[in-house]
């Protein structure tokens, strides 16, 4: 089956460029830091065929909610391969993967109620927590947080004490230890000046509260697939000699999330044009594609993309000074670039948008169109590893509106009541 015959729009993963970029990953870390663990991160994109593939090459689960944590398990992750962070975790997970010796970043004062409730009822079993830590990472790195002078949400704050007051309330109980510390923190410019004066935090505070850590979390945040950007070799070298003068890797592991990084360079997604129209002195091209399945949160200014120009279209085009690509969507929002001084673009021509494999497939919406089909490229053949949504999954857990449809809220089944 030719290229030009698979229906658009699609995804496609490179499975050999993602596997070099693991590659990367793991090199990386093997000449910085040998003593590490790798947690994909599900919320980038839970894709099962992705997933699986990179739990064979070594990486733990990195889970936020209770959804990605039954996904995990369903996959095949044991509690043990899991990393479990966010504030929305669900008890019964948490106990489980406490429990077994996985990877708790604890996020909420609730959670502090679960440990208790758990040391109490188990105390013949040292758990081992991990804590997430709040601070000011825009201080130490003016102009290059996500959220500014504002700051996060996530964790317990450092600056106001809550995060040592935690460390006093777990320190109460007799049976609970504090072993890691989680310090994630977004970035505008994801630099490694940023990484840096994450690790020097980590640094901080084991001096200042005596911890004795057996993982640092720098959770994820890093650049990926773009030319003249931080790679993982800039990384984690320059990490490991700020964690070095506070760890050794023998006594500490370093933890590291990756998701947009690792699936960006390796991830298209191709969409075709099936109209062109004027209108005014405004050109639309308008493809199959949206604005909203590499895009979703309608932040970005540009995209790479490439032009792939339908064989059987004219060879000899004219050049037009401005055509705007267009969605397929109903919205007016849903226009992707301005593109200048070009081909006239035609009917079946292709669009091709580069570096799109981190959250677009996580947050594209079931909005006109259902979640489109997903490929991999191998030795260079494409195979299907999610088929295009149509109403039969879409309607498969949704009732109508009929009696023996409904579900009770306290069983979860159908009433099924004649």
């Amino acid at each position: 089956m030719k290229e030009w015959e698979y229906q658009t729009p699609y995804f496609v993963i490179d499975e050999g460029q993602l596997a070099a970029d693991y590659g990367m990953l793991t090199h990386a870390l093997d000449g910085a830091w040998n003593h590490y663990r790798i947690g994909y991160s599900f919320k980038t994109n839970s894709l099962p065929w992705l997933v699986t593939f990179l739990k064979e090459k070594g990486a733990m689960a990195e889970v936020v909610s209770d959804d990605e944590y039954r996904l995990a398990v369903s996959l095949g992750f044991s509690d043990a391969q899991i990393i479990y962070n966010g504030p929305i975790k669900k008890r019964d997970s948490f106990e489980k993967v406490l429990s077994a010796g996985g990877i708790v970043n604890m996020d909420g004062r609730r959670e502090l109620d679960w440990l208790e409730a758990l040391c109490a009822a188990h105390p013949d079993q040292v758990f081992k927590v991990g804590v997430r830590v709040n601070f000011d990472l825009e201080k130490r790195c003016p102009g290059q947080t996500t959220m500014g002078e504002a700051g996060g949400r996530f964790g317990f704050c450092y600056e106001n004490g809550t995060f040592a007051e935690v460390l006093r309330r777990i320190g109460n109980l007799p049976n609970a230890r504090v072993t890691g510390l989680h310090l994630h923190s977004s970035s505008k410019t994801r630099s490694v000046a940023v990484f840096e004066a994450i690790a020097e935090m980590a640094c901080r505070l084991k001096r200042e509260f005596d911890l004795r850590l057996s993982y640092v979390d720098l959770g994820g945040g890093y650049c990926g697939g773009l030319k003249d950007r931080p790679q993982y070799p800039d990384y984690f070298p320059a990490i490991a000699a700020v964690l070095r003068m506070e760890f050794a890797p023998e006594e500490t592991e370093l933890i590291v999330e990756p998701g947009i990084s690792l699936l960006s360079k390796a991830t298209t997604y191709v969409t075709g044009v099936v109209d062109a129209r004027q209108i005014g002195s405004e050109r639309y091209v308008i493809t199959d594609g949206s604005r909203f399945h590499i895009d979703p949160t309608m932040i970005k200014s540009s995209y790479l993309f490439r032009l792939a120009l339908h064989p059987e279209n004219p060879a000899e085009r004219r050049t037009l000074s401005h055509q705007c690509i267009s969605g397929f969507s109903c919205m007016e929002a849903d226009r992707l670039f301005e593109y200048e001084d070009g081909a006239e673009l035609m009917e079946h021509d292709r669009i091709i948008y580069e570096n799109v494999g981190g959250y677009t497939m996580s947050l594209s919406p079931l909005f006109i169109q259902y979640f489109p089909d997903v490929y991999i490229r191998r030795a260079g053949r494409l195979h299907k590893v999610r088929k295009h949504w149509t109403p039969r999954e879409y309607m498969a857990n949704s009732a109508r509106y009929r009696e023996e449809d409904m579900w009770d809220q306290e069983d979860g089944k159908g009433t099924k009541e004649a």
